[in-house]
């Protein structure tokens, strides 16, 4: 099937990889002339624009870093809608507002554009091994229509409800990714101070009740002093930010995720913001004078 796919990032290259292994003909944009290079080499196809994009695929996917960029290569000049026609298919798999993501849908209904939300989790190395989750808001016909296609870039699709569905699903999961982060970084700083080695602690404690993916991913990162990004401090900023915005919306009371928000401005400030959201522990071992590893 040919697809078109714009936003080729951390995240976007691996899954048009994914795409292409599946057999795949996919059509690329970015404004980033190195970023749609790297992907032809793997054997994408270039397009001038998210127009052109939308003029050669039926079924377009984006994948975006946040709501403004969204409504813009959707909605925008030589946006897919100027080349997207009645029955076409965007898919946003980006992480965006989950009200953004409904009113991008009416527009695209006004062109008889369907589309579904369908962020995802799992950060780029299960991006690379095609297992990301993805989460989905939309027509639920459109969704059994497209499931093979997100399947060949994650490890499930769940259908969660309408539209703006899988972005809400994705804000709680981004909450609990930080908060994991933040509880396991504030734990590891008890055990260093305590003299205890972090590293027997995780032995200790990851097949229990505690363990969780969250800390089987980061903790060999703090301690290993590997900061290198699968997911930026910066793009955690923006997703909580949309969590406490659409908690203000819909009368939810966020004040865990406001106190981890404060730390991730914090480390922003710090110079911090394109580094693993891991670099969380680097806020406790600033207070403390003191590195977990």
């Amino acid at each position: 099937m040919k697809l078109g796919f714009i936003g080729l990032g951390i995240m976007g290259k691996p899954m048009v990889r994914n795409l292409l292994k599946a057999g795949h003909d996919v059509v690329v944009y970015d404004v980033i002339q190195e970023n749609v290079d790297n992907i032809v080499e793997a054997g994408a196809i270039a397009a001038s624009s998210s127009k052109e994009v939308a003029r050669q695929c039926r079924i377009v996917i984006t994948m975006l870093p946040n709501s403004p960029h969204v409504k813009a290569v959707v909605c925008g000049k030589e946006g897919v809608l100027e080349g997207a026609g009645e029955g076409d298919i965007l898919i946003d798999m980006s992480s965006i507002a989950p009200g953004a993501s409904q009113e991008i849908s009416r527009s695209c209904a006004g062109k008889g554009v369907k589309m579904i939300d369908a962020p995802v989790s799992g950060g780029e190395p299960k991006a690379i091994d095609g297992t990301i989750s993805i989460m989905v808001g939309g027509d639920k016909a459109v969704f059994v229509q497209v499931y093979d296609i997100l399947m060949a870039m994650g490890g499930s699709a769940v259908y969660c409800g309408d539209i703006g569905a899988g972005n809400t699903t994705k804000l709680a999961n981004q909450i609990i990714v930080a908060l994991n982060i933040a509880a396991v970084s504030e734990a590891f700083m008890l055990s260093t101070k305590a003299g205890v080695d972090p590293s027997k602690v995780f032995d200790a404690i990851k097949g229990g009740l505690a363990g969780s993916t969250v800390m089987n991913a980061k903790i060999p990162m703090i301690t290993g002093r590997n900061f290198k990004p699968g997911f930026k401090i910066d793009l955690h900023i923006k997703d909580l930010k949309n969590a406490l915005e659409t908690g203000h919306e819909v009368g939810a009371y966020l004040p865990l995720t406001s106190s981890v928000m404060e730390m991730l401005q914090n480390l922003h400030c710090d110079g911090m913001g394109q580094e693993d959201h891991s670099a969380i522990a680097k806020h406790y071992e600033k207070i403390t004078g003191t590195e977990i590893k």
